[in-house]
């Protein structure tokens, strides 16, 4: 009986601050509170730069946060099979320069079925549709020498997974040191400032219900009137010390959260890795473009000498 006892003070115990913050907070937000302590300019200042720093990271990993999901780019209006999803465009070209026979050629775009799924990127599905083309039209292709359309395929093909692997190499640089930081920023530092700003009001709430009470307890009266008992003077004194430590707390808390140079960090590192992408595809398509355009203008020429001589 003695345990059921002191387990019921304690909770009173417990429980009575929180009564006492919740019914302030109530008065508060009827309007019926007669006084509210005011937090400090700089602390109010601060809140408000630490929610527009959280909605800046709320915003952007709205945004970035597709990086984390490797078909972002992938068409949705098109449907690839399995087959379609087996094998590299290195292994079929491979497979295809090799092939003898028509069912060889076809057994390139066949995969075994334990064998993984190729990546479904923008890039990768246009590697896979030119390299089908390109097949396509070598099949049907009865004249001297190489179809040059298909020749072009062939290689835009090959060159279109290079670009996709870049753009993977990317994602997973971007997911390491972008979206992992700026993560834990918006999880972590900025949760340590929501709960220390969340003491503070708890503290704020508990002084002014405290001096509510002696109020009402000195019939009138100031708080600071002389009037007061020594005990509610003393508790007075006890709620705004520990309103002013929990505001410097939450000061410091803020001040860290703010001046961390990890988010300009986290940003320099989404760029340099966007960078470092883009100028891969445009190496490799630099590389690429000469190639075409040669096959184009011999294929124009070809044209021209058969258009003359008909």
């Amino acid at each position: 009986m003695e345990k059921v006892q002191a387990f019921g003070k304690n909770f009173t115990a417990s429980f009575s601050p929180f009564a006492a913050r919740t019914q302030q907070y109530v008065k508060e937000q009827l309007g019926q509170a007669d006084d509210k302590t005011e937090l400090p300019p700089d602390y109010i200042e601060l809140e408000k730069r630490v929610d527009a720093l959280k909605l800046v990271h709320q915003k952007l990993l709205q945004v970035t946060s597709s990086y984390n999901n490797e078909s972002y780019d992938y068409p949705n209006n098109i449907r690839e099979s399995f087959n379609d999803l087996g094998r590299t465009i290195s292994e079929k070209v491979h497979l295809l320069s090799t092939a003898t026979s028509p069912s060889e050629a076809q057994a390139a775009f066949t995969a075994p079925p334990s064998a993984k799924p190729q990546p479904k990127t923008f890039s990768h599905a246009i590697a896979r549709a030119a390299l089908a083309g390109s097949q396509t039209l070598n099949t049907s292709h009865t004249g001297a020498g190489e179809d040059p359309l298909a020749t072009a395929l062939e290689k835009y093909a090959l060159a279109e997974e290079r670009v996709g692997e870049a753009r993977l190499s990317q994602d997973t640089q971007i997911q390491q040191r972008f979206l992992a930081g700026w993560t834990t920023t918006l999880n972590t530092n900025l949760q340590f400032a929501t709960r220390a700003r969340r003491a503070v009001e708890n503290a704020r709430l508990s002084l002014d219900a405290t001096k509510a009470k002696a109020k009402n307890t000195s019939r009138g009266f100031n708080p600071d009137d002389e009037h007061l008992s020594e005990e509610m003077r003393a508790e007075i004194e006890r709620k705004e010390d520990e309103f002013v430590g929990q505001t410097e707390e939450a000061v410091g808390v803020m001040k860290n959260v703010l001046d961390t140079p990890e988010p300009l960090r986290n940003i320099a590192d989404l760029i340099a890795a966007q960078l470092e992408f883009h100028k891969k595809a445009y190496e490799i398509l630099s590389e690429l473009a000469p190639v075409v355009d040669g096959l184009q203008v011999e294929q124009e020429a070809s044209y021209r000498k058969n258009r003359d001589g008909a």
